[in-house]
Protein backbone atom coordinates (compact mmCIF):
# COMPACT_ATOMS: atom_id res chain seq x y z
CA UNK A 1 0.00 0.00 0.00
CA UNK A 2 2.75 2.46 0.90
CA UNK A 3 4.40 2.06 -2.50
CA UNK A 4 1.06 2.61 -4.26
CA UNK A 5 0.62 5.87 -2.38
CA UNK A 6 4.09 6.94 -3.47
CA UNK A 7 3.25 6.14 -7.10
CA UNK A 8 0.01 8.12 -6.89
CA UNK A 9 1.96 11.12 -5.59
CA UNK A 10 4.52 10.69 -8.39
CA UNK A 11 1.86 10.80 -11.12
CA UNK A 12 -0.12 13.63 -9.49
CA UNK A 13 3.01 15.72 -9.30
CA UNK A 14 4.32 15.19 -12.81
CA UNK A 15 1.01 15.01 -14.70
CA UNK A 16 -0.18 18.07 -12.81
CA UNK A 17 3.00 19.92 -13.75
CA UNK A 18 2.58 18.85 -17.39
CA UNK A 19 -1.03 20.11 -17.41
CA UNK A 20 0.00 23.46 -15.93
CA UNK A 21 2.83 23.74 -18.46
CA UNK A 22 0.48 22.93 -21.34
CA UNK A 23 -2.10 25.55 -20.35
CA UNK A 24 0.02 28.33 -18.85
CA UNK A 25 3.49 27.86 -20.31
CA UNK A 26 6.31 25.44 -19.66
CA UNK A 27 8.05 27.82 -17.29
CA UNK A 28 5.08 27.58 -14.92
CA UNK A 29 5.01 23.83 -15.42
CA UNK A 30 8.63 23.61 -14.32
CA UNK A 31 7.86 25.67 -11.22
CA UNK A 32 4.92 23.36 -10.42
CA UNK A 33 7.11 20.26 -10.79
CA UNK A 34 9.62 21.61 -8.31
CA UNK A 35 7.25 23.30 -5.90
CA UNK A 36 8.05 20.83 -3.11
CA UNK A 37 11.84 21.34 -3.19
CA UNK A 38 11.26 25.09 -3.32
CA UNK A 39 8.79 24.92 -0.44
CA UNK A 40 11.50 23.36 1.71
CA UNK A 41 13.48 26.63 1.72
CA UNK A 42 11.29 28.49 4.26
CA UNK A 43 11.08 25.39 6.48
CA UNK A 44 14.89 25.36 6.67
CA UNK A 45 15.08 29.13 7.23
CA UNK A 46 12.74 28.97 10.23
CA UNK A 47 15.12 26.55 11.95
CA UNK A 48 17.37 29.52 12.78
CA UNK A 49 14.61 30.66 15.13
CA UNK A 50 13.21 27.31 16.32
CA UNK A 51 16.67 25.97 17.22
CA UNK A 52 17.98 29.33 18.39
CA UNK A 53 20.69 29.66 20.97
CA UNK A 54 23.60 27.26 21.28
CA UNK A 55 22.06 24.88 18.73
CA UNK A 56 21.23 27.42 16.02
CA UNK A 57 22.51 26.28 12.61
CA UNK A 58 24.44 28.75 10.48
CA UNK A 59 22.92 30.04 7.23
CA UNK A 60 25.56 28.25 5.17
CA UNK A 61 24.76 24.97 6.92
CA UNK A 62 21.06 25.43 6.26
CA UNK A 63 21.63 26.12 2.58
CA UNK A 64 23.90 23.09 2.29
CA UNK A 65 21.33 20.94 4.12
CA UNK A 66 18.56 22.14 1.79
CA UNK A 67 20.56 21.29 -1.34
CA UNK A 68 21.36 17.82 -0.01
CA UNK A 69 17.74 17.32 1.05
CA UNK A 70 16.44 18.09 -2.43
CA UNK A 71 18.63 15.34 -3.88
CA UNK A 72 17.81 12.90 -1.07
CA UNK A 73 14.03 13.39 -1.26
CA UNK A 74 13.93 13.22 -5.06
CA UNK A 75 15.86 9.94 -5.10
CA UNK A 76 13.84 8.43 -2.26
CA UNK A 77 10.30 9.64 -2.96
CA UNK A 78 10.62 10.03 -6.71
CA UNK A 79 12.41 6.78 -7.56
CA UNK A 80 13.20 4.18 -4.89
CA UNK A 81 10.00 4.14 -2.83
CA UNK A 82 7.44 4.30 -5.67
CA UNK A 83 9.20 1.96 -8.09
CA UNK A 84 11.92 -0.03 -6.32
CA UNK A 85 10.16 -1.48 -3.27
CA UNK A 86 11.37 -5.05 -3.91
CA UNK A 87 14.64 -4.23 -5.63
CA UNK A 88 16.58 -5.20 -2.49
CA UNK A 89 14.97 -8.23 -0.78
CA UNK A 90 15.56 -9.10 2.87
CA UNK A 91 18.63 -11.24 3.52
CA UNK A 92 18.02 -14.12 5.95
CA UNK A 93 20.64 -16.83 5.42
CA UNK A 94 20.25 -20.19 7.10
CA UNK A 95 22.05 -20.50 10.47
CA UNK A 96 24.50 -22.97 8.90
CA UNK A 97 25.66 -20.21 6.54
CA UNK A 98 27.26 -18.37 9.44
CA UNK A 99 25.28 -15.12 9.82
CA UNK A 100 26.64 -13.54 12.99
CA UNK A 101 24.96 -10.11 12.98
CA UNK A 102 21.39 -9.04 12.34
CA UNK A 103 20.14 -5.60 11.30
CA UNK A 104 16.54 -4.41 11.43
CA UNK A 105 15.87 -1.30 9.33
CA UNK A 106 12.74 0.69 10.25
CA UNK A 107 11.49 3.48 7.99
CA UNK A 108 9.57 6.58 8.98
CA UNK A 109 6.26 8.32 8.35
CA UNK A 110 4.63 7.78 4.94
CA UNK A 111 7.56 5.70 3.68
CA UNK A 112 8.24 2.06 2.83
CA UNK A 113 11.12 -0.43 2.96
CA UNK A 114 12.73 0.97 -0.20
CA UNK A 115 13.80 3.96 1.89
CA UNK A 116 16.70 1.67 2.92
CA UNK A 117 17.64 0.33 -0.54
CA UNK A 118 21.14 1.82 -0.52
CA UNK A 119 21.82 0.45 2.96
CA UNK A 120 20.52 -2.99 2.02
CA UNK A 121 22.71 -3.13 -1.08
CA UNK A 122 25.76 -2.26 1.02
CA UNK A 123 24.86 -4.69 3.80
CA UNK A 124 24.50 -7.50 1.28
CA UNK A 125 28.21 -7.10 0.53
CA UNK A 126 29.14 -7.55 4.20
CA UNK A 127 29.67 -11.23 5.05
CA UNK A 128 27.81 -12.62 8.03
CA UNK A 129 25.13 -9.90 8.12
CA UNK A 130 21.41 -10.73 7.92
CA UNK A 131 18.90 -7.90 7.54
CA UNK A 132 15.18 -7.26 7.33
CA UNK A 133 13.40 -4.05 6.27
CA UNK A 134 9.61 -4.28 6.76
CA UNK A 135 7.08 -1.84 5.34
CA UNK A 136 4.94 -0.57 8.21
CA UNK A 137 1.27 -0.55 7.28
CA UNK A 138 -1.28 0.93 7.26
CA UNK A 139 0.62 4.04 6.25
CA UNK A 140 -1.43 6.41 8.39
CA UNK A 141 -2.66 4.02 11.09
CA UNK A 142 -1.74 3.71 14.74
CA UNK A 143 1.94 3.38 15.59
CA UNK A 144 0.98 0.74 18.15
CA UNK A 145 -0.08 -1.53 15.27
CA UNK A 146 3.51 -1.62 14.01
CA UNK A 147 4.75 -3.48 17.09
CA UNK A 148 3.66 -6.91 15.83
CA UNK A 149 5.43 -6.79 12.41
CA UNK A 150 8.53 -5.44 14.14
CA UNK A 151 8.46 -8.37 16.58
CA UNK A 152 8.14 -10.79 13.66
CA UNK A 153 11.20 -9.21 12.02
CA UNK A 154 13.18 -9.41 15.27
CA UNK A 155 12.31 -13.08 15.65
CA UNK A 156 13.43 -13.77 12.05
CA UNK A 157 16.79 -12.14 12.72
CA UNK A 158 17.27 -13.90 16.06
CA UNK A 159 16.56 -17.22 14.33
CA UNK A 160 19.14 -16.44 11.64
CA UNK A 161 21.91 -15.13 13.92
CA UNK A 162 21.21 -16.36 17.46
CA UNK A 163 21.31 -12.83 18.87
CA UNK A 164 19.31 -9.61 19.06
CA UNK A 165 19.74 -7.41 15.97
CA UNK A 166 21.04 -3.88 15.77
CA UNK A 167 17.96 -1.77 15.03
CA UNK A 168 18.33 1.33 12.87
CA UNK A 169 15.32 3.65 12.64
CA UNK A 170 14.57 6.81 10.71
CA UNK A 171 12.12 9.38 12.01
CA UNK A 172 8.81 7.78 13.12
CA UNK A 173 10.54 4.39 12.95
CA UNK A 174 12.26 5.13 16.25
CA UNK A 175 8.94 5.91 17.89
CA UNK A 176 7.54 2.64 16.48
CA UNK A 177 10.45 0.73 18.04
CA UNK A 178 9.68 2.30 21.41
CA UNK A 179 6.06 1.14 21.02
CA UNK A 180 7.41 -2.33 20.16
CA UNK A 181 9.64 -2.31 23.25
CA UNK A 182 6.68 -1.32 25.45
CA UNK A 183 4.77 -4.35 24.21
CA UNK A 184 7.51 -6.96 23.86
CA UNK A 185 10.40 -5.80 26.01
CA UNK A 186 9.36 -7.26 29.37
CA UNK A 187 10.39 -10.35 31.32
CA UNK A 188 14.09 -9.56 31.31
CA UNK A 189 14.43 -9.66 27.54
CA UNK A 190 17.79 -8.58 26.16
CA UNK A 191 17.71 -4.97 25.02
CA UNK A 192 18.91 -4.39 21.45
CA UNK A 193 21.29 -1.68 20.34
CA UNK A 194 19.03 0.92 18.71
CA UNK A 195 20.18 3.80 16.50
CA UNK A 196 17.60 6.47 15.70
CA UNK A 197 18.08 9.02 12.92
CA UNK A 198 16.01 12.17 13.29
CA UNK A 199 13.38 10.52 15.52
CA UNK A 200 10.99 12.90 17.32
CA UNK A 201 11.26 11.14 20.67
CA UNK A 202 9.37 13.97 22.37
CA UNK A 203 7.15 14.70 19.38
CA UNK A 204 7.46 17.46 16.81
CA UNK A 205 5.63 20.75 16.33
CA UNK A 206 5.19 19.93 12.63
CA UNK A 207 2.90 16.97 13.42
CA UNK A 208 0.14 19.41 14.33
CA UNK A 209 -0.28 20.10 10.60
CA UNK A 210 -1.24 16.50 9.74
CA UNK A 211 -4.61 14.82 10.44
CA UNK A 212 -3.10 11.31 10.10
CA UNK A 213 -3.54 9.13 13.19
CA UNK A 214 0.17 8.31 13.53
CA UNK A 215 1.08 11.96 13.03
CA UNK A 216 -1.25 12.95 15.87
CA UNK A 217 0.60 10.44 18.05
CA UNK A 218 3.81 12.36 17.32
CA UNK A 219 2.56 15.80 18.27
CA UNK A 220 4.87 17.77 20.51
CA UNK A 221 4.78 16.46 24.08
CA UNK A 222 1.41 14.74 23.59
CA UNK A 223 0.23 12.21 26.18
CA UNK A 224 0.77 9.19 23.92
CA UNK A 225 4.40 9.92 23.14
CA UNK A 226 5.22 10.90 26.71
CA UNK A 227 3.94 7.51 27.89
CA UNK A 228 6.42 5.56 25.75
CA UNK A 229 9.26 3.89 27.64
CA UNK A 230 12.88 4.86 26.95
CA UNK A 231 15.09 2.47 25.02
CA UNK A 232 17.82 1.05 27.29
CA UNK A 233 20.60 1.12 24.65
CA UNK A 234 19.90 4.11 22.44
CA UNK A 235 22.21 6.02 20.12
CA UNK A 236 20.35 9.11 18.91
CA UNK A 237 21.58 10.92 15.80
CA UNK A 238 20.19 14.42 15.38
CA UNK A 239 20.78 17.53 13.29
CA UNK A 240 19.87 21.18 13.97
CA UNK A 241 19.03 21.37 10.23
CA UNK A 242 16.15 18.87 10.57
CA UNK A 243 13.11 20.43 8.87
CA UNK A 244 10.75 17.76 10.21
CA UNK A 245 11.80 17.37 13.85
CA UNK A 246 11.11 20.63 15.66
CA UNK A 247 12.73 21.46 17.99
CA UNK A 248 15.75 19.47 16.90
CA UNK A 249 16.81 18.34 20.38
CA UNK A 250 13.68 16.20 20.70
CA UNK A 251 15.67 13.74 18.57
CA UNK A 252 18.29 13.46 21.34
CA UNK A 253 16.42 12.37 24.49
CA UNK A 254 17.98 12.34 27.94
CA UNK A 255 19.86 9.15 28.69
CA UNK A 256 20.78 8.45 25.07
CA UNK A 257 24.19 8.59 23.46
CA UNK A 258 23.54 11.65 21.31
CA UNK A 259 25.48 12.50 18.14
CA UNK A 260 24.98 15.83 16.40
CA UNK A 261 25.56 15.99 12.65
CA UNK A 262 25.57 19.38 10.96
CA UNK A 263 24.58 20.59 7.47
CA UNK A 264 22.19 17.74 6.67
CA UNK A 265 18.39 17.56 6.63
CA UNK A 266 15.86 14.99 7.75
CA UNK A 267 15.91 12.54 4.82
CA UNK A 268 19.56 13.27 4.07
CA UNK A 269 20.62 11.71 7.38
CA UNK A 270 20.27 8.22 5.92
CA UNK A 271 22.72 8.92 3.09
CA UNK A 272 25.29 10.78 5.16
CA UNK A 273 28.63 8.93 5.42
CA UNK A 274 29.04 10.03 9.04
CA UNK A 275 25.86 8.16 9.95
CA UNK A 276 27.01 5.06 8.10
CA UNK A 277 30.30 5.17 10.01
CA UNK A 278 28.43 5.32 13.34
CA UNK A 279 26.32 2.36 12.31
CA UNK A 280 29.37 0.33 11.29
CA UNK A 281 30.90 1.00 14.69
CA UNK A 282 27.74 -0.28 16.39
CA UNK A 283 27.63 -3.33 14.15
CA UNK A 284 31.20 -4.17 15.06
CA UNK A 285 30.22 -4.09 18.72
CA UNK A 286 32.25 -1.01 19.66
CA UNK A 287 31.05 1.52 22.24
CA UNK A 288 29.16 4.63 21.17
CA UNK A 289 28.88 5.94 24.69
CA UNK A 290 30.63 9.30 24.25
CA UNK A 291 28.34 12.02 22.89
CA UNK A 292 30.02 14.26 20.37
CA UNK A 293 29.46 16.75 17.59
CA UNK A 294 30.37 15.65 14.07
Amino acid sequence: MNARLQRVWFWVRWLGAAAIGWHFGWGWGLVAAWVYPLSLLPSFAVLRWINRGAHAPRWGELLQAWAREVVATEMSFGWRQPWRTRAEPDHLPEPAQGATHGVLLVHGFSCNRAFWNVWMARLRQQPGVAFVAPSLEPAFGSIDAYAEPLEQAVQQLVAATGRMPVIVCHSMGGVAVRAWWRRYGGDGREAPQVITLGTPHGGTLLAALSPAYNARQMRWQCDWIRALPPLPRLTAVWTPCDQMVMPALTAAPAGSSAHRIDAVGHVGLVSDPRVWALFQTALAGSSLSTPRRI
